[in-house]
């Protein structure tokens, strides 16, 4: 291969990269570890395989919902150069709608692969899950009415990202710890990662206004946007830390609560950044806290659960 095939590969490589939007997929991680370390707190058993087996599913959900949505659109003529966002690649012309929308189906079919191990031990719950998942990750941008466009975007990001994704991984990872105090966990780890999605609807206010999008941000405001960026990021931590103190008791609650601090540096930051490209950065630390917040609460209960 020549030098200059070689530099092509390399273009063509990264622009694949760019389009999976690899600084966001902590979000599917991030759930992951915690269930895990929930479940194996809770019964004293964890099963790996499985869980490893959700984890791939789980990432390449992730990376075929921003395949289909860089696809679609990039179809409909959005996103163009005028973007605040990271650049999308179908939109600028640099891959061609067809090829990306083909891999995002690559990436169902590894999302498949990898749910039949876990389905195979989990039964059809994990069915349930794992193909409510793939037609919500389908819809999320494609269909009459995409998920994107509407209020529901960070409804979606919490019950998928958040509470499917941790009790699915619960469950896998030990049925028995399975009950109540893991929804909440899925429900707490879900807001960070809807947060992420409120920064990245409120940068594109007003490009999205102008196709017709009706997002939560658009519907809110500014000001709105805001209040909901703290609740989402407030409600987390408080969350964590009533999880923490029934798991574990005072010091595991207080030590949780150590999260208002990232999240109040986080929720200042929202507040004075000016809509532009400045709130990527802002994005990426959002999908970052979300991680921070899931192994905050994994050292806890498995320190507890070692020191029983």
């Amino acid at each position: 291969m020549s030098i200059l095939e070689q530099a092509s590969a390399s273009s063509r490589f990264n622009l694949w990269i760019q389009a999976a939007r690899p600084r966001t997929l902590t979000i599917s991680i991030a759930p992951i570890l915690a269930a895990a370390a929930h479940a194996w707190s809770a019964s004293g058993r964890l099963a790996w395989a499985p869980v490893f087996a959700a984890l791939i599913a789980s990432i390449a959900i992730q990376i075929a919902t921003n395949l289909f949505n860089d696809a679609a659109d990039g179809l409909r003529g959005h996103d163009g150069p005028a973007r605040l966002g990271p650049p999308r690649v179908t939109a600028l012309g640099l891959i061609p709608a067809r090829d990306v929308m083909r891999a995002a189906f690559v990436m169902v079919g590894l999302a498949a692969l990898a749910g039949v191990a876990a389905v195979v031990y989990g039964g059809w719950p994990i069915l349930a899950i794992g193909l409510l998942s793939l037609v919500a990750g389908w819809s999320y941008s494609n269909g009459p009415l995409p998920i994107s466009a509407t209020p529901l975007g960070e409804i979606f990001v919490v019950l998928f990202f958040g509470i499917a994704a941790v009790s699915g991984t619960a469950y896998l990872a030990s049925p028995g710890a399975v009950s109540g105090q893991t929804l909440l966990l899925g429900l707490a780890l879900g807001l960070p990662a809807a947060a992420t999605l409120t920064v990245n609807n409120h940068r594109d206010r007003v490009e999205d206004a102008r196709n017709g999008r009706r997002t939560l941000a658009i519907l809110v405001g500014e000001r709105g946007a805001g209040a909901l960026y703290a609740g989402l990021l407030f409600g987390c931590v408080a969350l964590v830390a009533w999880l923490a103190l029934d798991a574990a008791g005072p010091w595991a609650a207080l030590a949780a609560c150590a999260g208002f601090v990232p999240a109040a540096a986080l929720v200042r930051l929202f507040q004075r950044t000016p809509i532009g490209r400045d709130l990527n950065r802002l994005l990426a630390r959002t999908a970052m806290f979300q991680l921070l917040i899931a192994a905050l609460y994994a050292v806890i209960v498995v320190a507890a659960r070692l020191s029983a």
